[in-house]
């Protein structure tokens, strides 16, 4: 088992005092006042660490893996009560960690950020120390894991006229929205609930067919995030611990990747690391087809790879099903 780039600890409390969050925009310094009522502190200890890209060859992806797929987005609702599980929820991350929290913006990463405030004091605490904060570098992936964060708040972005965000909060909609609609989208969790988070990020600015350097990209990120998620379970709970990663079309808004392929390739990437479950939200029915769909192809790649089998194979095997980049969703 290969270890971290690096491993760090931080007091929860002490975080927030000592690196709080740096806000850009009025509505995410709102959504933290929410989450943290005056005097009110985070507790507990969180672990972070960094990984290095890699990718373990042979590769076996006969490997029985349960996926469900669910017509929402992240609920951080806990679907294994076992004391012997870990659960785990993709970050759709910038190359810098955590980079767009205090703006305007309201996707994936930054919606977050936002429900668990820490993310943000984890991000300035790792730059006050001279730690890299990137989730890759100039050749490889590098999965940034962080565990044990507090989730203080749930904001609704769904179209509700009602409720003064007729058009929804999410991404850039956000920072135009009345303030006042904001807040009444915003709800406090309490106790707050507990999430562990991998930080990947997805490749962009793509257009025609997928090359296999950017299919070989894809998986092997996001192998790199389920194998080291994989170990750190496996660290914490014993090696018959099962590990649950929950995930959705990550880096299929604003960089314009095909969903049907970015599902079957994160599908192949938890069969070769060893992922119990896989649980995928898709948002709605619509993104449910596609998702499934995306898990066909995997079976069907698996399947067609044998056992065991090579990253070059699976890479070619990929390939020669054409799949093209789409275009940008804006957010």
């Amino acid at each position: 088992m290969n270890g971290p780039i690096y491993r760090v600890s931080f007091d929860a409390a002490s975080l927030l005092r000592d690196h709080p969050p740096k806000f850009q925009h009025p509505h995410k310094n709102a959504l933290f006042e929410i989450a943290y009522a005056p005097g009110e502190q985070s507790k507990g200890e969180i672990k972070v660490t960094r990984w290095a890209e890699r990718v373990d060859e042979p590769l076996s992806l006969a490997r029985e893996l349960a996926t469900s797929v669910e017509p929402n987005f992240y609920t951080y609702q806990v679907v294994s009560p076992a004391t012997g599980a870990i659960e785990w929820h993709v970050n759709f991350a910038d190359p810098q960690l955590f980079f767009a929290y205090g703006s305007p913006l309201f996707a994936q990463d930054e919606m977050q950020v936002a429900e668990h405030p820490m993310l943000a004091c984890v991000r300035e605490a790792l730059l006050a120390r001279g730690l890299s904060a990137m989730t890759s570098d100039e050749t490889n992936a590098t999965p940034i894991l962080v565990r044990n964060v507090e989730r203080r708040i749930e904001v609704a972005t769904n179209p509700d006229a009602s409720a003064g965000r007729p058009y929804g909060l999410y991404g850039n909609r956000f920072g135009v929205a009345p303030l006042e609609a904001v807040r009444r989208a915003t709800r406090r969790i309490k106790p707050p609930t507990i999430t562990n988070i991998i930080a990947i990020a997805a490749p962009a600015g793509g257009h025609g067919a997928y090359s296999e350097a950017d299919i070989r990209d894809i998986f092997a990120t996001a192998f790199a995030g389920f194998r080291a998620a994989r170990d750190e379970t496996h660290r914490i709970l014993g090696p018959n611990a099962q590990m649950i990663i929950h995930t959705g079309f990550w880096g299929c808004g604003a960089f314009g990747g095909n969903r049907h392929l970015m599902i079957a390739l994160q599908a192949l990437a938890a069969r070769g690391a060893h992922v119990d479950r896989l649980v995928l939200h898709a948002g709605d029915n619509a993104g449910s087809d596609d998702a499934s769909s995306g898990v066909h192809v995997a079976e069907m790649i698996a399947s067609r790879c044998g056992e065991p089998c090579s990253l070059d194979n699976l890479v070619g095997h990929v390939a020669m099903l054409g799949y093209k980049w789409g275009t940008s969703d804006g957010n």
